[in-house]
């Protein structure tokens, strides 16, 4: 996938004239929010049930080195290979590798954030095999080569008209309709007939549980379990953050991500896999291999706060809450990963001179940190990467913001210290301010100040502040 981070302003600009996309959000974030938090009710003590979440995700991170090789230790004895990526390009290459050994033409492919961060789709296609998503969102956006919109929901955002063109364009279709239940149905059965010559599947993991080996996977459509017991092969890739200590807490973790994610006590499909198949069984695949991605984690990690964003199990939670997010969607973060997930994710991975309008285009509300249940603190992730932009900090990376900035900042500091130098200051921008207002808004500023006024709807400042009209009455 090629990011375009650099790109989010542009792009958050277009979506907000997309009126089919602000719609869509502003009932999605509202349905969602009202059925998760019923979900979260069912527990007898949900601020203990988040408090627990939160402590096991803590634990985990904190213990990730010992887990990661206990969990190895633990899949290898079950028979499955585990192999250790340190970038995407090494992870795709293993997996290439794997493929191009068995001589395997046909893969189909679970829907899987890691694989998208990893690209992993445009390697294999270019080396000439044929790869298939087979979550009906993650098809839609393969066929439309766009990044996802929503974690949860890929294709969320796309109009049943474009998904019926899509469809009779690329022949999964002949007769046009609107019915979506007839459109899902032309996906599932061009798909089956996939399932029936696949030669390998690939997956990404929910959890991967150290005690046993296990690896986890949740879904609601059966497509992700069709992928790991049609093919001789399977493929489950996983970013190293995903292990847990225990199976029983594991299946917290589970419940928690299913009423976070889609307000379901539990997904329709749990999937676990301790092993290929010993060879008395009716599926299942003969070779098990886990890859298993660094891919920039482990430098972050040795930052205590930043490695707090490993303890993320993707729910979506904190992107229907975002007010910026609930605006302009996924695409604009130009990534896999979005939302405030993204605006913490993006910098670490891809770097500051490519994200920082990502972390600018924060109100700091703290809804994101408040529906988290794995306890991540985004608000104080948003804020450190600010500073070190001021300060130009080299240990981050970071990109020293423009003079002209800290100079304007560091006046309006020294005007905000005494009220006679405030008013001062007033009285002295108000006549330049006003030069630039249209249809009574302020638009067109320059300097300091110009990106603040781009999204922002500001009246003209009145001839006379609040305590001189008073005075004069």
């Amino acid at each position: 996938m090629k990011i375009k981070s650099e790109q989010f302003k542009q792009v958050a600009i277009e979506e907000l004239k997309t009126r089919h996309t602000r719609a869509h959000l502003d009932v999605l974030g509202l349905i969602i929010k009202q059925i998760r938090d019923a979900s979260m009710g069912t527990f007898p003590d949900p601020t203990a049930a988040i408090d627990l979440g939160r402590a096991i995700r803590a634990d985990s991170v904190e213990r990730l080195p010992e887990l990661l090789e206990e969990f190895e230790k633990n899949a290898t004895a079950n028979g499955a290979v585990v192999h250790w990526a340190r970038d995407a390009s090494e992870a795709n290459q293993i997996i290439l590798d794997l493929a191009l050994e068995r001589k395997v033409k046909r893969i189909t492919k679970g829907k899987s954030m890691v694989t998208e961060e990893a690209g992993l789709n445009e390697v294999l296609v270019q080396n000439g095999l044929e790869v298939f998503e087979t979550d009906l969102g993650e098809f839609i956006i393969q066929l439309l080569e766009r990044p996802p919109f929503h974690i949860q929901g890929p294709a969320a955002n796309i109009p049943v008209q474009e998904i019926c063109d899509l469809f009779l364009e690329k022949g999964i279709m002949t007769e046009p309709t609107l019915e979506p239940v007839e459109l899902g149905h032309a996906a599932r059965v061009f798909l089956r007939d996939k399932f029936h010559h696949v030669e390998m599947g690939i997956t990404g993991v929910n959890f991967a549980v150290a005690e046993t080996g296990t690896i986890l996977n949740v879904e609601n459509e059966g497509n992700i379990r069709l992928t790991k017991s049609s093919p001789p092969i399977q493929v489950s890739v996983m970013s190293l953050e995903k292990v847990v200590p225990t199976m029983q807490e594991t299946m917290h973790m589970l419940r928690l991500l299913c009423r976070n994610c889609t307000g379901q006590k539990i997904g329709s499909y749990v999937s676990m896999d301790n092993s290929p198949n010993t060879g008395d069984e009716i599926d299942g695949p003969r070779e098990l291999h886990i890859v298993i991605l660094d891919n920039g984690r482990s430098t972050f990690y040795r930052d205590p706060q930043a490695r707090e964003i490993l303890r993320c199990i993707r729910c979506g939670a904190c992107m229907l809450e975002c007010p910026v997010y609930g605006k302009i969607g996924g695409y604009p973060y130009g990534w896999a990963y979005s939302g405030p997930m993204g605006q913490v994710l993006n910098p670490l991975m891809i770097g500051r001179e490519k994200t920082q309008d990502l972390y600018r285009a924060c109100t700091l509300c703290g809804v994101c940190k408040a529906a988290c249940p794995a306890g991540i603190d985004h608000p104080k992730m948003f804020l450190r990467y600010r500073a070190h932009d001021v300060e130009g900090d080299p240990r981050d990376n970071a990109t020293r913001r423009p003079w002209q900035e800290a100079a304007f900042m560091e006046m309006f500091t020294w005007a905000t210290k005494r009220r006679w130098r405030w008013d001062l200051g007033i009285r002295a921008v108000r006549p330049f301010i006003n030069r630039r207002v249209e249809q009574g808004f302020i638009r067109g500023m320059k300097g300091p100040l110009e990106g603040w006024f781009e999204s922002r709807d500001f009246p003209a400042m009145a001839k006379k502040t609040f305590h001189d009209r008073m005075r004069d009455k």
